[in-house]
């Protein structure tokens, strides 16, 4: 999507006297080595009257612990937000400055940053940059007016053969070893044949641990169901650096520092089998990285629910570095489809979250040679209970002179389920800068609140509590409860382009895979014991010091959970 351009500037121009006039200087090698520094800026989308653009910085003078590159733009352009930099902007001149986590530029080391903006008119590149007062070459940008021949515009899906919709006119595919562990419960062939997610989620996942198929024996699998039909393939690529900072059943093996490792152990080695051309021919999702974006929002800082992990990870920047470098290595296969995870409703659904998460999924993709373009689309509910329709009330209702958004169970959020907030969810994904054909998925795995517990109606109107808790379907105590919830159903069976904007319904969550051990049990998977899976706790301000609502006796994450099983299938709904 980037087009470029090299201009060799000031630094290698030869002022000579008074009169200002610059003998330019033919750049051999020796005069290449005096440059003190070197400046990328490539404008990465361009919509017309606002654009994105992705700006490395490569030092050749001493090492620096601070850094600030500085350039005036020639027209109306404003910069609107950043990420991996604080950029201020005084009229047209702009200033970039380092971040907590990035301010170490080595000698001949470089650093990336990006941003949006605004224009009417034209988008010039800036013709001079200086670091710390250096002036710089620059290399790479866009011409001033030509948009390009190849530039599609805001739409485009990228450059590459894939559908608009993986999903449609397509088989999924089927884990066999998953169908196995269904088909052997009591009343479990009648669900077996359903597509489930594959989870990567350590290291060793990729070529197989413990007896379970690696990634190519999945894909070989795929390409056995395939036949002369499309096939999706759907994998969880889930193992970033110090993953699930506000939870412990689901950390992961890599520290909060080893994003090396994780680049170079977990995400190319993914990628290098991704593209095998063995595999050309299937449509393969990835849900890249579950609860970690949407953390460095709700759990940093001066919120009451932050940890000191999640503060680790927004100052270090290893979420969006891991998560851009995933799309971008990802990415850059043509059948491969990358879908963010979205969170949930019943986290991201209230005005603090709602921008700020779309805001830094937005720099994430922009990150580590990412684009929006390396985004097919995003995925809600993933793993999680939220349920897909209340149709019992609405979040417009009133009750006794109260707001439904006055309910302790709804408690100001803007949206009371997962297909209303996966709606307005990717508008403002649209709005924060995505492309405008980005597709939803939702798992429905576990979120379908059936049996006899269901309502059948609205609750009594004495107050607007008694009204939402009535006739709510989502039964867990509180919407913060996550970890395998007593009460819970199948939900939605799978399926293609459901509703407006959504491409599919889907079970990326494998029913019957536990969400994390009831009680602390040793492991070498990295998978530490979360009081929130323990039916005995009494809760945090995460889920309203609630009790956490959780089953007994559950093993590990990920591990086959059979009385839960058996309980999915009783509270499915629709039913089974």
């Amino acid at each position: 999507m980037s087009r470029s351009r090299t201009a060799v500037l000031a630094a290698l121009a030869l002022v000579a006297g008074a009169s200002g006039t610059a003998l330019a200087v033919v750049p051999g090698d020796s005069g290449l080595a005096a440059v003190p520094c070197s400046v990328d800026y490539k404008v990465q989308n361009d919509w017309g009257s606002g654009f994105t653009a992705a700006v490395t910085v490569t030092n050749n003078s001493a090492a620096k612990s601070s850094w600030a590159v500085k350039w005036s733009y020639a027209g109306s352009q404003k910069v609107t937000n950043a990420w991996n930099a604080k950029v201020t902007q005084a009229g047209t001149a702009v200033t970039a400055a380092n971040e907590t986590y990035n301010g170490t530029l080595a000698t001949g080391g470089s650093v990336s940053f990006g941003f949006q903006g605004t224009y009417s008119g034209s988008n010039a590149v800036p013709t001079s940059f200086t670091l710390d007062g250096a002036t710089c070459n620059v290399d790479g940008g866009t011409g001033p007016t030509d948009p390009g021949p190849t530039d599609p515009g805001p739409t485009d899906p990228g450059p590459s053969n894939r559908v608009d919709n993986p999903y449609a006119g397509a088989k999924v595919y089927v884990n066999p070893e998953w169908s196995a562990n269904a088909a052997a419960e009591p009343g479990g062939s009648r669900i077996s044949s359903q597509p489930t997610g594959v989870w990567l989620d350590r290291i060793a996942a990729i070529n197989g641990a413990g007896g379970h198929m690696g990634l190519r024996a999945h894909l070989d699998a795929a390409l056995a169901q395939k036949g002369s039909g499309e096939e999706v393939v759907q994998l969880v690529v889930y193992d970033l650096p110090g993953r699930d900072c506000s939870a412990l059943a689901s950390n992961g093996e890599l520290g909060p520092t080893e994003i090396d490792k994780y680049k170079t152990q977990f995400i190319d080695p993914i990628a290098a089998i991704l593209s095998d051309s063995k595999y050309a021919g299937l449509r393969i999702v990835t849900t890249v990285e579950i609860d970690s974006l949407p953390n460095l929002v709700t759990n940093t800082g001066s919120r009451p629910t932050a940890t000191p992990t999640c503060d680790v990870m927004k100052a270090n920047g290893n979420y969006v570095k891991g998560v851009g470098y995933a799309l971008n290595k990802l990415g850059a296969i043509p059948n491969v489809y990358n879908y963010i995870d979205a969170g949930h409703h019943g986290w991201l659904g209230w005005d603090d979250n709602f921008a700020a998460s779309a805001e830094i999924m937005f720099q994430a993709a922009n990150a580590e040679g990412a684009t929006v373009d390396d985004v097919h689309g995003f995925i809600t509910n993933t793993a999680n209970y939220s349920a897909l329709k209340e149709n019992n009330f609405t979040i417009n209702d009133s009750v006794a002179g109260k707001s439904v958004r006055e309910s302790k169970w709804v408690d100001w959020n803007r949206y009371t389920d997962e297909l209303s907030y996966a709606q307005a969810f990717r508008n403002q994904l649209v709005t924060t800068g995505f492309r405008s054909n980005i597709g939803m998925l939702i798992d429905t795995s576990r979120n379908g609140w059936g049996g006899s517990a269901r309502p059948a109606g609205p609750g009594a109107t004495t107050s607007v509590d008694t009204y939402v808790n009535g006739g709510r379907y989502d039964r867990r105590i509180h919407v913060g409860n996550w970890c395998n919830q007593s009460g819970a159903g199948l939900g939605e069976r799978p399926k293609a382009a459901p509703a407006a904007g959504i491409d599919a319904y889907v079970w990326m969550k494998p029913p019957g895979e536990s969400d994390g051990s009831s009680s602390a049990i040793a492991n070498d998977e990295g998978k530490g014991f979360d009081r929130m899976c323990d039916p005995t706790y009494t809760g945090n301000p995460r889920n309203g010091n609630s009790m956490s609502g959780s089953l007994a006796n559950a093993p590990l994450s990920g591990h086959w959970f059979s009385a839960q099983f058996q309980q999915l299938m009783q509270n499915a709904y629709p039913a089974l």
